[in-house]
């Protein structure tokens, strides 16, 4: 079985299309998005009717939460002045665009999906299983506590975004963390694509004496789409400058701060 999962839309309904596109062309039985519908790009409600034409079950981001309770801000976890400086711009936006309807809906996601595949139990969050606005990032993230995480959480396969920077790991007994990445902007690499995941779990008709990881196959997707009109349209909605130039130019100008030293030393700035 050939499942994709979308991390973080942040607005992008049009990588939101292509990705559904692509992840049907490439045989992705079903379609899983881990939250942060809105945020950064324009025209949120352009995203909500993909979501329902195309029957993907979503996971409860912290923005979503916000959005969908009235909150004042998007609980993103930051802490500098600058990230949530931009931070509350996107997010004010995104509270004004986005219909009461689609707030609603919103509000009744859950915070996480299970799941179990041919007795592999996934579990899919938003940030961590222990918090939706956890950051868990690749070089600062040690394996004995995603250890327990899979542990306390009765979870094989863990899928989780929020971080906007697409990695895995391999854990003891055959289990796996997996950051599905995000399509709603690129991951501060220079490259204008974004990024979904395809995992596929081949089945039982394999040898019983392979390894349960052996039976998860993970594959990082690159999507490019048209990010030029993206950008178009964010100028259209007097969105910031800055938000524009990495879509763009595949450099993130934006919450920076967050990131640990290891990943912020790939990126331009």
């Amino acid at each position: 079985m050939r499942i994709a999962f979308f991390g973080g839309i942040y607005n992008n309904y049009l990588a939101l299309e292509a990705a559904i596109t692509d992840a049907r062309t490439r045989g992705a039985e079903k379609l899983y998005c881990l939250g942060d519908l809105g945020a950064f790009g324009p025209h949120p409600d352009r995203v909500f009717p993909l979501l329902y034409q195309h029957d993907i079950e979503t996971v409860q981001g912290n923005y979503d939460h916000s959005i969908g309770n009235d909150l004042q801000d998007c609980q993103c976890g930051y802490t500098d002045p600058r990230d949530n400086h931009f931070a509350q711009i996107s997010y004010d936006y995104t509270s004004a665009n986005t219909s009461r309807e689609n707030r609603q809906w919103l509000r009744s996601l859950p915070p996480e999906i299970r799941f179990e595949i041919d007795g592999l139990r996934f579990l899919l969050c938003h940030g961590s299983p222990r918090q939706t606005n956890e950051f868990l990032w690749e070089s600062a993230t040690g394996t004995a506590f995603l250890d327990r995480l899979a542990s306390d959480h009765r979870a094989d396969v863990i899928l989780g975004t929020h971080t906007g920077i697409h990695w895995q790991r391999e854990l003891s007994d055959g289990r796996r963390f997996i950051n599905v990445g995000v399509l709603g902007r690129p991951e501060n690499d220079g490259n204008t694509n974004v990024w979904y995941t395809i995992v596929e779990v081949p089945g039982s008709d394999r040898n019983a004496a392979e390894s349960q990881t052996a039976r998860v196959c993970v594959e990082f997707v690159p999507l490019r789409y048209d990010h030029e009109r993206l950008a178009a349209e964010m100028r259209r909605e007097c969105l910031p400058v800055e938000f524009v130039e990495t879509i763009l130019t595949g450099w993130w100008t934006t919450c920076l701060e967050v990131l640990p030293g290891k990943e912020r030393r790939r990126g331009q700035f």
